[in-house]
């Protein structure tokens, strides 16, 4: 991939817990921006800002390593943001979080 977007910078709720992920790789396959990589048989967030928190990665995860709450910060706040809305989710672009 060239480039990455960016939504927002440090508002993604994402989180991989190390001891829990078994490597399996679904998160790679399923994550539309690219988040995940795998590295000798691991998993690790390497892209952790151009998550949008639609949660493929966290409903394919066969040991429940991880986590991200879909539908707010940084993916609901440029949705918001784009159809006029504003006030909206934990981090809308008017907050002043941003």
């Amino acid at each position: 991939m060239i480039g990455r977007f960016v939504y927002l910078k440090d508002v993604v709720t994402l989180q991989l817990d190390p001891e829990k992920c078994v490597g399996c790789g679904f998160c790679t396959d399923v994550c539309p921006h690219g988040v995940f990589v795998r590295e000798n048989g691991s998993i690790r967030i390497a892209f952790r800002d151009a998550c949008m928190e639609c949660g493929a990665c966290a409903r394919n995860c066969p040991a429940d390593a991880i986590r991200v709450r879909t539908g707010v910060g940084c993916a609901q706040a440029v949705i918001h943001s784009m159809i006029g809305r504003s006030g909206e989710g934990c981090c809308s672009l008017d907050s002043g979080c941003c």
